[in-house]
């Protein structure tokens, strides 16, 4: 048996909409997310989707629920789906991130952050001391 997966990012947040890379913090949709959320779901509710797994992050949580709730489509919450930690740069504007993004690739972020390796690669490839999910 075979089995498709459809990817879906979160909705457009009102961080995304100011600049800002929110990484870990838990972001709320914007009026223009919410919009694109329900969009989504009349998009893909009629496709027999077996499940919706999101990061339990707010903002996947928020996706998740306009799109898909109030349906018999079961929505999973999973910390493993998190966006990479910026560790002290959560929060800060996207062109903050932009020149710094490839050396991060292995290095953590500063402030408690994670590697985009250990993103995909979970514990597996964590860094001492990084545990985290």
């Amino acid at each position: 048996m075979s089995v498709d997966i459809v990817y879906e990012t979160h909705s457009l947040t009102e961080d995304n909409e100011r600049g800002i890379a929110i990484g870990r913090l838990p972001g709320r949709l914007s009026a223009t997310g919410r919009r694109l959320a329900a969009r989504l779901g009349d998009r893909r509710r009629e496709d027999h989707l077996a499940g919706v797994f999101v990061s339990d992050l707010h903002r996947a949580v928020e996706t998740a629920g306009i799109a898909f709730g109030g349906t018999a489509i079961p929505i999973h919450r999973d910390p493993r789906l998190r966006a990479c930690d910026y560790g002290e740069l959560n929060g800060c504007p996207v062109t903050a991130l932009e020149g710094r993004r490839s050396r991060h690739i292995d290095t953590p972020y500063p402030g408690g952050g994670q590697s985009y390796r250990w993103r995909v690669d979970g514990a597996k490839a964590a860094p001492p001391g990084d545990s985290r999910p």
